[in-house]
């Protein structure tokens, strides 16, 4: 459950308690009046009705200059929620205010950003050409590249252009530091004998594929449900950042061949990924609040969808290509 708290003028109060009452809140609460003429309200709002109760109040009140509204979370109610009320709390969806708020700073390109992609690179790097799982994993759980990503696919699912443009230059920012980097680690830092870790980062089947189309629709289902912890075990399961290690370093070894084997294992995870978020979102319902908006959308929805499928076809030819002339 969540407290909505609401600031606007006193004109409104009626409209704000008319919402609540269609919605068959269960508590509706006057505030203080302030000096100022706003009205302060607070509403009782289970998770499966907060969407509907943002989108209402923002409709109702987005003329007021000066309304304000503020989800406030709630740590524990009581009495306790009955088995049934349980269970639509479980099944409900999160706002697409919270979702963005919480995945939208993942597209910024900033210091933090650079320094977790630097890092991890070389803590990748290091765990590849020494063949130390534990090393790797460690990489994959900073997994500053799988943020990016989600960010893409939640800005399909609104139709936000600013969004969409800014995670995919971070994106392409992040990948191409990671791959420089891995090249001058691979060229100062020569070996004879390739690590069974780095090899397997050069190998790409249907697996990889089915993997990395599960693994993103869990990415999205824990965004949605506010299952946060499920992120950990995702960032190890579709890593990003170790076969664009192990693309730098094969490249800095100069085996293109091997290259070429982890750049399409980078590819199809990132397809897969951004395929998965986008169907994930569509299913769930994750849209703008205005119609207009929602058909912007939906036609941007569509056309990424289609381009996804798209890629991953040619990526999964090129696979059985490459298959073929080795064997």
């Amino acid at each position: 459950m969540k407290y909505v708290e609401v600031v606007c003028d006193t004109g409104h109060v009626d409209t704000v308690s008319a919402i609540a009452e269609h919605l068959e809140l269960s508590d509706f609460r006057l505030g203080t009046l302030g000096e100022d003429g706003l009205q302060q309200m607070r509403l009782l709002v289970p998770d499966n009705k907060i969407q509907k109760t943002l989108d209402k109040l923002q409709q109702a009140l987005e003329t007021q200059p000066n309304e304000r509204i503020v989800v406030l979370p709630i740590e524990v109610a009581l009495p306790k929620l009955s088995d049934d009320e349980r269970r639509e709390e479980d099944l409900a969806t999160a706002s697409r205010e919270m979702l963005y708020k919480g995945v939208e700073k993942n597209s910024h390109l900033d210091t933090g950003f650079v320094l977790l992609v630097v890092l991890s690179t070389i803590v990748a790097a290091v765990g590849l050409i020494k063949d130390n799982v534990a090393v790797i994993i460690g990489a994959m759980v900073i997994a500053p590249l799988l943020g990016p990503n989600l960010a893409l696919g939640l800005g399909t699912a609104l139709g936000d252009v600013s969004l969409m443009v800014k995670s995919t230059f971070t994106t392409l920012v992040g990948i191409s530091i990671a791959v420089l980097m891995s090249i001058m680690i691979g060229f100062v830092w020569p070996t004879d004998a390739f690590s069974p870790e780095l090899l397997s980062r050069t190998e790409v089947g249907l697996d990889s594929v089915a993997l990395a189309l599960a693994s993103g629709a869990a990415a999205a289902l824990s965004l949605t449900t506010g299952l946060s912890s499920v992120l950990v075990g995702v960032m190890v399961a579709v890593a990003l950042l170790p076969p664009a290690a192990t693309f730098g370093i094969m490249l800095g070894y100069g085996r293109i061949d091997f290259a070429i084997g982890a750049a399409l294992l980078l590819a199809v995870n990132i397809v897969c990924v951004n395929l998965a978020c986008n169907v994930v979102f569509l299913t769930k319902g994750i849209s703008p609040r205005t119609w207009w908006k929602k058909e912007k959308a939906k036609l941007h929805m569509r056309t990424y969808v289609i381009m996804w499928i798209g890629t991953l076809l040619i990526l999964m030819l090129i696979m059985f290509l490459r298959q073929s002339i080795n064997t």
